[in-house]
Protein backbone atom coordinates (compact mmCIF):
# COMPACT_ATOMS: atom_id res chain seq x y z
CA UNK A 1 0.00 0.00 0.00
CA UNK A 2 1.48 3.04 -0.89
CA UNK A 3 0.43 6.13 1.58
CA UNK A 4 1.21 8.99 -0.22
CA UNK A 5 -0.34 9.58 -3.73
CA UNK A 6 2.55 11.86 -4.91
CA UNK A 7 5.86 12.55 -3.74
CA UNK A 8 5.57 15.21 -0.51
CA UNK A 9 9.10 16.57 -2.36
CA UNK A 10 8.02 17.41 -5.94
CA UNK A 11 4.46 16.28 -6.36
CA UNK A 12 6.17 13.39 -8.93
CA UNK A 13 4.80 9.65 -9.25
CA UNK A 14 5.20 7.02 -6.55
CA UNK A 15 5.62 3.35 -7.62
CA UNK A 16 6.78 0.60 -4.93
CA UNK A 17 10.38 -0.76 -5.99
CA UNK A 18 13.04 -3.10 -4.19
CA UNK A 19 16.27 -0.94 -3.44
CA UNK A 20 19.15 -1.48 -2.23
CA UNK A 21 20.22 0.47 1.07
CA UNK A 22 23.83 0.76 2.43
CA UNK A 23 23.86 1.60 5.96
CA UNK A 24 26.96 2.79 8.23
CA UNK A 25 27.43 1.87 12.16
CA UNK A 26 31.06 2.83 13.42
CA UNK A 27 33.90 1.13 10.90
CA UNK A 28 31.59 -1.28 9.08
CA UNK A 29 29.20 -0.92 6.21
CA UNK A 30 26.01 -4.00 5.13
CA UNK A 31 23.54 -3.47 2.43
CA UNK A 32 20.13 -4.65 2.91
CA UNK A 33 17.55 -5.06 -0.49
CA UNK A 34 14.06 -3.59 0.86
CA UNK A 35 10.84 -2.67 -0.86
CA UNK A 36 9.82 0.50 -0.50
CA UNK A 37 8.14 3.91 -2.32
CA UNK A 38 10.21 5.40 -4.60
CA UNK A 39 9.29 8.73 -6.45
CA UNK A 40 9.85 8.63 -9.98
CA UNK A 41 10.67 12.18 -10.85
CA UNK A 42 13.44 13.21 -8.18
CA UNK A 43 14.18 9.87 -6.72
CA UNK A 44 12.87 10.38 -2.78
CA UNK A 45 12.67 7.21 -0.99
CA UNK A 46 9.57 7.21 1.49
CA UNK A 47 10.21 3.95 3.84
CA UNK A 48 7.81 2.50 6.46
CA UNK A 49 8.68 2.74 10.52
CA UNK A 50 9.08 -0.88 10.39
CA UNK A 51 11.66 -0.49 7.70
CA UNK A 52 13.34 1.91 9.42
CA UNK A 53 13.67 0.80 13.11
CA UNK A 54 14.99 -2.74 11.11
CA UNK A 55 18.14 0.08 9.55
CA UNK A 56 18.36 1.50 13.31
CA UNK A 57 19.10 -2.17 14.38
CA UNK A 58 21.33 -3.09 11.61
CA UNK A 59 23.50 0.60 12.09
CA UNK A 60 23.63 -0.23 16.16
CA UNK A 61 24.70 -4.32 15.65
CA UNK A 62 27.61 -2.67 12.59
CA UNK A 63 28.53 -0.45 15.18
CA UNK A 64 29.14 -2.46 18.23
CA UNK A 65 30.64 -5.13 16.08
CA UNK A 66 27.79 -7.69 16.28
CA UNK A 67 28.22 -8.74 12.68
CA UNK A 68 27.45 -12.49 13.34
CA UNK A 69 24.35 -13.12 11.44
CA UNK A 70 25.78 -11.23 8.68
CA UNK A 71 26.75 -12.24 5.52
CA UNK A 72 30.22 -11.37 4.33
CA UNK A 73 30.37 -9.67 0.82
CA UNK A 74 33.61 -8.61 -0.46
CA UNK A 75 35.70 -6.03 0.98
CA UNK A 76 36.07 -2.47 1.17
CA UNK A 77 39.45 -0.69 1.02
CA UNK A 78 39.84 3.19 1.17
CA UNK A 79 42.54 4.80 -1.20
CA UNK A 80 44.89 7.56 0.21
CA UNK A 81 44.65 10.28 -1.89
Amino acid sequence: MIPFKTCPVCNGEIIEKEVEKLLRGGENTASIMVKTEVCLHCGERLYSPEIIKKFDEIRLKLKSGDVKDFEPSGQFFRVAS
